[in-house]
């Protein structure tokens, strides 16, 4: 019976020693080599929090923090988790109007540099310029990281108080007070300078831009246009698709507008759709550090094709494409996906496209109200486009 009895005990032992080096054995495995492995330390920490943390945990809250913080660790602005209040609020941003202080922005350098004021908006009103850098939103302090959540707390309803901290080159650091309002974005404006030729001014590639532009280019080809300038001066881009049919206006069919390549080397070519009916139109396009994405686009199939001639600054250099997925919810990941290429093959991320004539805006004309019989970039722009004209 005592023989039994120790023979069930051993049984018992040997079992609990198998199992416990199973478990641990498994464990060391699953760290060290598996994908859930690389994870372990995160939920080891979310075990922690919830064994010792003397306080409210809402764990979404943990979890979106987490997804937030896997997205920042890739040190790229554009590629970004979005909640619901967030995704909804970016949405607006392409859909011509929203409320806010009407201002666009760049990450540059891991700061947030103001590319553009809009006309009678609330930041315009308060005196904000282009290249104010933005240090904090409502005392929140705010990196090229967190683009999109800085625009976010910039955004909301009509009326929001927001106060901006900037940074003005021979100013230094001063808040500037604000109350959202509704702005209405329009994106296309254009006219006659002289008899013969025509200026468009382009603020943003939203939805409606490809058709407005083209309506635009009908009137002034009616009022007499012989010549045209393009102005992309602090145009921060917009949509891929909207900006392919604005510069087909200008070429013949099936011509590569961009092309894209992703991390598998999958190559996609956008071509332009029609022959355009304003082949032939002498170009003049206005650029600078504001212009970016889609502006580049632009301006490097116009250069490629040698159909114009770009005048101005030199462009601020972003030659990635995001793309959205949705992630449950109402909520979205915005990812970097793909390096885009001009005509010619070329990338431009971080570099930029060199105007073929370049001009400087004045640091001392940014800081007075616009003129534009000063500005020393459209007046060579002008002066371009009349010795075009056949």
């Amino acid at each position: 019976m005592n023989n039994k009895k120790k023979w069930i005990a051993l049984t018992i032992v040997a079992v609990l020693v198998t199992n416990t080096i199973t478990l641990f054995g498994t464990k060391s495995y699953i760290v060290n080599n598996s994908k859930i492995g690389r994870f372990y330390k995160l939920f080891q920490v979310e075990n922690d929090l919830y064994r010792y943390y003397d306080g409210n945990i809402n764990e979404s809250d943990l979890v979106e923090g987490a997804i937030k913080g896997m997205t920042s660790a890739l040190n790229d602005p554009y590629t970004v988790f979005m909640n619901k209040k967030e995704f909804d609020e970016f949405n607006t941003q392409t859909e011509g109007n929203y409320s806010g202080v009407g201002i666009h922005v760049q990450a540059k350098d891991d700061k947030i540099i103001i590319a553009d004021v809009i006309e009678d908006s609330p930041a315009k009103k308060a005196g904000i310029l282009p290249k104010d850098e933005i240090e904090k939103v409502n005392n929140t302090q705010v990196t090229g990281k967190e683009l999109d959540n800085a625009v976010a707390l910039m955004k909301g309803k009509e009326g929001k108080e927001v106060t901006l901290t900037l940074n003005r080159s021979g100013k230094g650091v001063f808040d500037v007070k604000l109350n959202t309002a509704k702005i209405n974005l329009v994106t296309v404006k254009g006219e006659m300078i002289d008899s013969n030729v025509g200026y468009i001014q382009i603020s943003m590639f939203d939805e409606n831009t490809a058709k407005n532009l083209k309506s635009k280019l009908e009137e002034l080809k009616g009022k007499g246009m012989k010549s045209l300038i393009i102005d992309l001066r602090g145009n921060p881009g917009g949509l891929l698709n909207e900006c392919v049919d604005m510069v087909s206006n200008f070429l013949q069919k099936d011509k590569v507008v961009v092309s894209t390549i992703d991390k598998y080397k999958n190559k996609q070519e956008y071509k332009s759709k029609v022959n355009g009916e304003f082949v032939g139109l002498p170009l003049t396009v206005l650029t600078n550090v504001g212009s970016a994405s889609a502006s580049e686009i632009f301006s490097g199939a116009i250069r490629d094709y040698k159909i114009g001639t770009l005048v101005g600054e030199k462009t601020f250099g972003k030659g990635v494409v995001q793309t959205m997925l949705d992630t449950g919810n109402g909520t979205a990941l915005k990812v970097t996906v793909s390096k885009y290429y001009t005509p010619k093959g070329e990338n431009i991320h971080h570099i930029g496209i060199k105007p073929d004539v370049e001009v400087t805006y004045p640091d001392e004309l940014r800081k007075k109200e616009y003129d534009r019989s000063a500005d020393p970039q459209f007046n060579k722009a002008l002066e371009i486009a009349r010795t075009k004209i056949k």
